[in-house]
């Protein structure tokens, strides 16, 4: 029982692998709307990237944008790509290993859009629920 439980979470992790490839490919093709591939681009980014919306480390909620936004936001791009190109590159990715080619400039980048979100994130945080007169206080203005 245990057993096929794990296999059955293994095969549909691995069907979600092969359809973040495909996202991959379909953001690359030429056929491929331009705001579909910027949203594809987006969803593939976030789920390649090591740093989550919330924090896998959070008990229950930290699996939540794992488990639930990423396949909205992959039903969400595939609701603007046109299914024969979906099809298309779904058959390209069970063709090929899945592998993605790794940029590590792209990577950079993303590492760097996170870091400008939570500083501005932070900077709305404190503007907004931090008194302005504890500040003068605290900090001699």
């Amino acid at each position: 029982m245990k057993f096929a439980i794990f296999e059955s979470l293994k095969s549909k992790a691995g069907k979600l692998k092969r359809e973040i490839f495909a996202l991959y490919l379909a953001a690359r093709d030429p056929h491929t709307p331009w705001y579909a591939k910027a949203v594809a681009a987006l969803i593939v980014a976030y789920a390649l990237s090591p740093i989550d919306l919330i924090p896998d480390f959070i008990p229950i909620l930290g699996y939540i944008d794992d488990l639930l936004l990423l396949p909205l936001g992959i039903w969400f791009v595939l609701t603007m790509i046109p299914p024969e190109i979906m099809a298309e590159c779904r058959t390209k990715a069970a063709a090929s290993k899945g592998k993605l080619p790794r940029n590590w400039w792209i990577a950079a980048a993303i590492v760097v859009l996170w870091l400008l979100a939570a500083i501005l994130l932070g900077r709305y945080l404190l503007r907004n629920f931090v008194e302005p007169d504890s500040w003068s206080a605290r900090f001699g203005y």
